[in-house]
């Protein structure tokens, strides 16, 4: 047996494309097209690399992306300053404030200074708290993008067992209720979850989200799982590795994404359609007077 390989740059594709359709029209009726505040923090060279491709990405779907690049020691009260701004600015749909952020610079204040309604990643406690309560309005990317490609190749979800391993706010936690949602009995996994390996091997759908290369093998996995790799590690020598070995992975499994290439499209994606949804969003409120 060999995993079908989930090939998340060509679903991304489609979703893309589709969102371009729906901004092409949008234009074409004279509408201001969905615009999109990209702020980098720093010179993280990882961050920089996905802020390039979140830039593309939007110049490619006809969403205005407007940066705002502040060198690394720029003051917590600065980057708020720069938010309250952007919340106020009817041309900007969507905040996204590239994480990690330096040191002195809190990433919960900085998430929960964003007007929920422009949350574009969907990290606020507002829109966190709308997936708890099943009630979805902007939803984390990552998670969300999970979703999409599991629904992309038929994953039923109603009755299936998931488990998720990893706890972050950024994908674990969310990831859950995305899957509970959907209908999942879903168990989470985390640094304090005395036999992980255990629990891995009863699900239907395993999702790998801790960071760790290499950590989920093949023991790990019951025959015919559904498999995805949200992990994406740099190795020593600048090569790109996921938390699933998917050498041993692949002959127990049904499905499986690859890293690169599985979910990492699928983030980008989603933060154009939430960007879409945004835009929706701020034509349904009243105008200032």
């Amino acid at each position: 047996m060999s995993a079908n390989i989930i090939d998340g740059r060509a679903i991304a594709a489609t979703h893309r494309e589709r969102i371009a359709q729906e901004v092409g029209t949008m234009k074409a009726a004279g509408l201001r097209p969905p615009g999109l505040a990209v702020v980098l923090v720093g010179d993280n060279p990882a961050s920089e690399v996905y802020v390039r491709n979140k830039r593309r990405a939007c110049a490619q779907a006809g969403i205005e992306s407007h940066s705002f690049d502040l060198p690394a020691n720029t003051p917590q009260a600065d980057l708020l300053a720069l938010i309250e701004r952007l919340n106020r600015d009817r041309a900007i749909d969507g905040i996204l404030v590239q994480l990690p952020l330096p040191p002195h610079i809190d990433p919960e204040t900085v998430i929960e200074a964003i007007d929920p309604a422009k949350d574009v990643d969907g990290f606020h406690p507002y829109n966190m708290g709308r997936l708890a309560v099943r009630l979805p309005r902007l939803r984390p990317c990552t998670p969300w993008g999970v979703i999409q490609l599991l629904q992309a190749i038929g994953e039923p979800f109603k009755g299936r067992t998931a488990c998720v391993i990893g706890a972050s706010n950024i994908v674990g936690r969310p990831m859950a209720l995305e899957l509970l949602l959907a209908g999942a009995t879903t168990v989470v996994c985390h640094r304090f979850t005395r036999d992980s390996r255990a629990l891995a091997r009863e699900a239907d759908v395993l999702i790998a989200a801790a960071g760790k290369p290499g950590l989920v093998r093949g023991d790990w996995v019951k025959p015919g799982a559904t498999v995805i790799d949200v992990g994406i590690n740099r190795l020593e020598d600048g090569s790109l590795c996921g938390d699933v070995d998917l050498d041993t992975v692949s002959g127990l499994a049904a499905w499986v994404t690859p890293v690169p290439g599985g979910v990492g499209p699928m983030t980008v994606a989603m933060l154009l359609e939430n960007t879409l949804k945004a835009r929706a969003f701020g034509e349904n409120e009243p105008q200032e007077a």
